[in-house]
């Protein structure tokens, strides 16, 4: 049996589904939404949107995700606690029937595309059973995928126009470092150091070497030099070279730069040095006038170890402030910087879990959805209920000034004033005369009759769509630190049908 397949999912979502089989409920359609409530939140600093990922990987595995016999004889093994079977052989019998997720369709923000809170990422229509027994998985995907996509296009905003490589695999999750990989490169990687996953990708894979290489000469006997000129000897177009295992600017800098003149006597061009620890920004700017002295100006500076979004911007600040006292063109450095970012950006160091949830917002009732809701004591948990559209609005500027719920059967149209509310707070709106703002429909059908409407994109495009995302956010909105709030609004309609179900419930 397949531990990814199926049954990759929590025992609560079988046992609901037995329940609503046993209600004949199990067929009835039913609207469920995939959102998340809250920005990352990384404590000194925090996110102002996030970048959705997640979704090719769960299209391709709802293709493929069936109830076969080794799922029901593992369903068949669980007992209650008075040890009679925990599942029914007919409800058994209609899984095995069932098959897959063949009845439901996905509509779903397009992946690589920037995402806000309370926001449907992906809208699941179809029988109550099987859209419910889609939840973990689901979640299981895109929540990971949308953390780390966000942060390295945060690490990417850091980084402007350097080269950023993924190097986390060897501190990811066990095989959540695949989804990982992935959601670095969606998100504003350039590369990745892992191999097959950059080959499943259609992506060449970037690395340099450790210090074992360096240490296993040492232990032998030889140089650190010696261990730089048999890696140029062996890789001599790809060559660069670890500089800090013994002394980063009086050891490592000197015998790169030695063997760089041998590369360069034999017609090749050493590609860079590689600089691990300690100051990185006084380093890099002290190998950097040395490298320019012996004539290699163009040579890349690759820095590593637990850099971050604001790891980054610190060095390049101290670069811009600091580089022009030894002689160094600070705007000429920072072009040749490469940023090789691993732990903090595969595992978003400081905020571990995007919190998405999966709630049902309507059920079909005598031919027409009514709508569902969830009342909380906290504001931000009360659904929006229905049927719905989602919008992105964009201004006079063509930057996007907020995304817009409304309900299916609503006619929203630019050549018509809009009023925005607010989704908790009956006082806060805002009126948009027209001619003021353009519309853009958000979410598309991606997944109908068990198959994907699409084939899984290249990264280059899903990074693209990123990219132009991003470039139409507002500057506040996309600060480190401290970001604007974007805007998520409610139309006049969805608002007064929400306050209406909240009051029929509390009353």
């Amino acid at each position: 049996m397949d531990p990814f397949g199926i049954l990759y999912t929590d025992l609560y979502q079988l046992t609901m589904g037995q329940v609503y089989f046993r209600l004949g409920l199990h067929e009835r359609q039913a609207l469920f939404e995939a959102f998340y409530r809250k920005n990352p939140d990384y404590g000194a600093h925090q996110a102002g949107y996030t970048v959705f990922a997640g979704l090719d990987p769960l299209l391709s595995w709802m293709e493929e995700a069936r109830f076969g016999e080794e799922e029901i004889e593992a369903l068949r093994a669980l007992k209650s606690r008075s040890g009679k079977p925990l599942f029914a052989e007919d409800y058994l019998a209609y899984l095995r029937a069932m098959g897959g997720f063949s009845g439901l369709t996905l509509r779903a923000v397009p992946e690589g595309r920037v995402a806000h809170p309370q926001v449907p990422l992906v809208s699941v229509e179809g029988p109550l059973l099987q859209a419910q027994l889609l939840e973990t998985a689901l979640l299981n995907r895109i929540n990971h995928e949308t953390l780390i996509a966000t942060k390295a296009s945060r690490v990417r905003e850091a980084a402007g126009e350097a080269v950023v490589l993924e190097f986390g695999l060897r501190r990811a999750p066990g095989k959540g470092g695949e989804g990982a990989t992935r959601a670095s490169l969606i998100g504003g990687a350039n590369r990745s150091s892992a191999v097959s996953l950059s080959h499943l990708l259609g992506l060449p894979s970037s690395g340099t070497h450790a210090h074992s290489l360096v240490q296993a000469f040492l232990a032998l006997g030889h140089t650190e030099e010696e261990a730089f000129l048999a890696f140029a000897e062996v890789f001599p177009d790809d060559t660069i070279l670890l500089l800090d295992t013994v002394d980063t600017l009086h050891s490592g800098l000197p015998h790169a730069i030695k063997v760089f003149e041998r590369l360069r006597q034999k017609g090749h061009r050493p590609v860079g040095v590689r600089i691990d620890s300690g100051d990185l920004a006084y380093l890099a700017i002290q190998v950097a006038k040395e490298l320019n002295k012996a004539g290699f100006p163009e040579t890349l500076i690759v820095l590593s170890g637990d850099l971050d979004e604001l790891v980054i911007w610190q060095i390049e600040s101290q670069i811009l402030e600091e580089a022009p006292r030894y002689g160094v063109d600070p705007e000429a450095l920072l072009k040749r910087l490469v940023y090789g970012v691993g732990t903090r950006m595969v595992v978003s160091w400081g905020y571990p879990a995007l919190g998405g949830v999966y709630k049902l917002v309507a059920i079909r009732e005598h031919g027409a959805w009514a709508p569902a809701i969830k009342i909380s004591d906290s504001l931000e948990k009360i659904l929006n209920p229905g049927h719905k559209r989602v919008y992105r609005v964009y201004d006079e500027r063509g930057l996007a000034t907020a995304d817009l719920l409304a309900l299916a059967e609503e006619e929203v149209r630019e050549d018509r004033p809009l009023c925005l509310r607010h989704p908790t707070d009956p006082t806060k709106r805002r009126t948009l005369s027209p001619g003021s703002f353009t519309l853009e429909p958000l979410l598309v059908e991606a997944f109908r009759g068990g198959r994907r409407l699409f084939p899984p994109l290249p990264i280059e495009a899903l990074r693209k769509r990123r990219d132009e995302d991003v470039a139409r956010l507002d500057p506040g909105v996309r600060r480190l630190v401290n970001p604007h709030i974007y805007h998520v609004s409610l139309t006049e309609r969805l608002f007064a049908l929400k306050e209406e179900l909240v009051r029929r419930l509390e009353g």
